[in-house]
């Protein structure tokens, strides 16, 4: 079945020259000029992954991310001219599940299409549910709950987790993590990790600040600390 791309940009030529390399890779491509047109076009149809342009007039590509992810969970990359740190924290921390620095190479691009249309965990979720202090975890059912509240996880925020838990009380390296969920595309990256196990903290831990679960191991990457009693 033909993946379709949404590819959201205000210039012309950028849209031009992504729908002809992704058309050339069998995707059906829609376009939008602003983030609103996008916003427009996702009640309308269905597309499988957006590729969303940082810095539009009006509507910023940020906050149109935003407001995407406030009620969608399909992919996100994000296109954007600026390489800062700060930039690409910004941009995951929008919701965006990866980013491409313009001037972009289309092989790159089209790695980071596929890996993200992937997005999935190399082995099945299997189990009964899991509690974990208060936190309820349903791997087949995709769920997170804390008592009666469910907590809205992103696929990609639930991969993470769920490899978090598949390998507990273990220090995992950054690039085992980020290849896991991400991809073997994947492994330099970490700042991509320190924005979802932040995200995650804020989700599942009684106090973010002082993580009782999701542990930072200096150097080398993140543990997931199982209670006894889970």
């Amino acid at each position: 079945m033909t993946a379709q791309i949404l590819v959201v940009d205000d210039e012309p030529q950028i849209r031009r020259v992504l729908r002809a390399a992704l058309a050339g890779q069998g995707y059906a491509v829609a376009e939008a000029r602003s983030g609103e047109e996008a916003l427009e076009k996702l009640t309308q149809s269905h597309p499988d992954l957006v590729l969303l342009d940082f810095n539009m007039p009006v509507m910023s590509g940020l906050e149109t991310c935003r407001a995407i992810r406030a009620t969608s969970d399909l992919p996100i990359i994000m296109l954007t001219v600026r390489n800062s740190d700060r930039d690409k924290v910004e941009a995951l921390d929008a919701g965006a599940d990866d980013y491409v620095t313009k001037p972009f190479s289309t092989p790159e691009l089209l790695a980071r299409i596929r890996a993200a249309l992937r997005r999935a965990p190399s082995i099945p979720m299997t189990g009964l549910p899991l509690a974990v202090g208060n936190v309820e975890i349903d791997f087949q059912a995709r769920r997170v709950a804390i008592g009666e509240r469910r907590i809205r996880l992103t696929p990609r925020e639930f991969d993470l987790l769920w490899y978090f838990v598949a390998h507990p009380n273990r220090a995992i390296p950054h690039r085992e993590l980020l290849q896991a969920a991400w991809g073997p595309e994947y492994g330099n990256e970490v700042e991509y990790l320190r924005v979802f196990v932040n995200q995650l903290r804020k989700k599942i831990e009684p106090n973010p600040s002082d993580p009782k679960y999701l542990l930072t191991e200096p150097w080398v990457g993140y543990r997931f600390q199982l209670p006894d009693r889970a």
